[in-house]
């Protein structure tokens, strides 16, 4: 019999239903349910008694449509989870990183972030032998993007081992937002990952809204989700241009480059603001729609579809293309499972896993949004998974424009407004790549004692490290813009 607490997406529940196991008790509950199907969604320290470290594991189990906690409090060391669940490699060093406590047997137990300094100086795995040899590519790179280190071990061509170093962007955000929720905490979870602004917004609004027994109207949480559709459709027709230009294939880079633009400034006329800031706030949304403006909205959606679809049958019709994305950058579904990948990166790999459908919460709840996969695991199928999320995100928001329900748009805080004191809540968001998951757990006073925030970027790397695996060291700049991962996001 299962020791651990089961809640839903979105759900509260108190710290005495969460009872801090005795390591043993908590090391086979979390192998025990990741091996009938659950996965980590987050694994993060918080305060415990005595001074000691509480530590938290939340697994989702996608076919029951549940969350599962489980905790124990930590001592200076204990027994690594990773040798026998590779997805908790990243994060026990993030917890021994930020807790002072060391998971001992890690394989591979190297700075996440470097909150203390020294960015990037680390002990780097290093291949000897005859015509073998090391290429380091970053932190700075050539094009206006985010920092990071990329270090490559190869035998001519042939990539044998990817190590990938971050953490250049660390802001402290998660440790700002300890002792909230306060008046600049939605302004931080927006800036987590400036290009998921709408996804992370909504991932806290949800968490604080259980929290403080807030309700939402269904207008405003129509609103939310067509928000985070238009998040998707920007940045996923954005990455299939960016695509096609790593292939020099410039038709399709072209149309792209711009039809993601004409995503952007549909949520624009939804808020004022092309990412979607200040539009999320508590309670609802921050500013309602028109009917002029819903008029505005659905023929403009619908011819940059239009073109869309235009500049994707230029790439899916071109060998040359094709040539280049298949057999690219492959990523196993075993592997896949065994890393605990989300997103495009886990659909394209045939894993059906998509919270929208897992985890449904808010306008989700009650609409059907089809899982968009492939099988192949490869670039072409990440392109490709992209680009049928375009299609069921267009349909999803021509259906939430032309039925939205009437009300408000935002709910009054209940008299007091506090939070539920000594209680954990996990909320989970589809951003556009993959599960955002912001976890809180609550003082006695209804203030944040740890807020856990996973970017999906925080499971995918190491997707990408395996992806170029016996690959060619040239066809990395194209399985990176596969992932397209978020620096920022993971450093937080």
């Amino acid at each position: 019999m299962t020791r651990a607490t089961s809640l839903q997406n979105g759900q509260v529940v108190p710290l005495t239903d969460l009872p801090a196991l005795p390591w043993a008790d908590f090391r086979a509950e979390v192998l025990g349910l990741a091996g009938a199907g659950g996965r980590l969604s987050a694994f993060f320290g918080s305060p415990g008694t005595d001074g000691a470290v509480r530590l938290v594991a939340v697994l989702a189990d996608d076919r029951s449509h549940r969350l599962s906690a489980v905790s124990t409090l930590a001592g200076e060391t204990w027994p690594s989870l990773t040798p026998e669940l590779p997805q908790a490699h990243w994060f026990e060093r993030d917890v021994a990183e930020q807790c002072g406590v060391r998971p001992e047997g890690h394989p591979w137990l190297k700075p996440v972030r470097f909150p203390k300094g020294d960015v990037g100086v680390t002990r780097f795995f290093r291949l000897e032998g005859e015509e073998v040899h090391e290429v380091a590519v970053g932190p700075v790179h050539a094009g206006i993007i985010e920092p990071g280190h990329f270090r490559f071990q190869c035998h001519g061509e042939r990539v044998i081992h990817l190590e990938i170093s971050l953490g250049y962007q660390h802001r402290g955000i998660e440790r700002a937002l300890v002792g909230g929720p306060g008046r600049r905490a939605l302004h931080l979870v927006e800036t987590a990952a400036g290009d998921t602004s709408v996804g992370h917004a909504l991932a806290y609004c949800q968490a604080l809204e259980a929290l403080e027994g807030r309700p939402v109207p269904p207008r405003a949480e129509a609103l939310r989700g067509v928000a985070l559709e238009l998040e998707r459709l920007a940045n996923h027709t954005g990455d299939l241009g960016a695509l096609a230009n790593d292939v020099g294939f410039l038709p399709t880079a072209a149309f792209c480059g711009r039809l993601r633009g004409e995503f952007l400034n549909l949520t624009a006329t939804l808020c004022g603001n092309r990412f979607g800031r200040s539009l999320v706030v508590p309670g609802g949304v921050g500013f309602d729609v028109d009917e002029a403006r819903l008029a505005d909205l659905a023929p403009r959606l619908e011819q940059a579809f239009v073109d869309v679809q235009v500049a994707a049958k230029l790439l899916w019709n071109t060998a040359s293309v094709a040539g280049r994305f298949e057999g690219a950058g492959t990523v196993s579904v075993e592997n896949g499972e065994r890393i605990g990948l989300v997103g495009p990166p886990a659909r394209a790999c045939g894993i059906l896993r998509d919270v929208r459908t897992d985890h449904p919460h808010g306008v989700y709840a009650r609409s059907t949004v089809p899982v968009s996969s492939w099988h192949t695991g490869d670039v072409f199928a990440r392109a490709m998974v992209r680009y049928y999320e375009i299609k069921t995100s267009v349909a999803f928001v021509q259906e939430q424009l032309a039925a939205l329900p009437e009300g408000p748009v935002r709910s009054a805080p209940r008299a007091p407004a506090s939070s539920q004191p000594d209680s954990l809540v996990v909320s989970l968001v589809e951003g556009w790549r993959g599960e955002v998951c912001h976890a809180a757990v609550t003082d006695a006073a209804g203030r944040f004692a740890a807020y856990k925030i996973v970017d999906p970027s925080f499971h995918n790397w190491m997707g990408l490290a395996l992806a170029l695996r016996d690959g060619q060291i040239s066809d990395f700049p194209l399985c990176n813009k596969s992932f397209n991962l978020s620096y920022c996001g993971h450093d937080l």
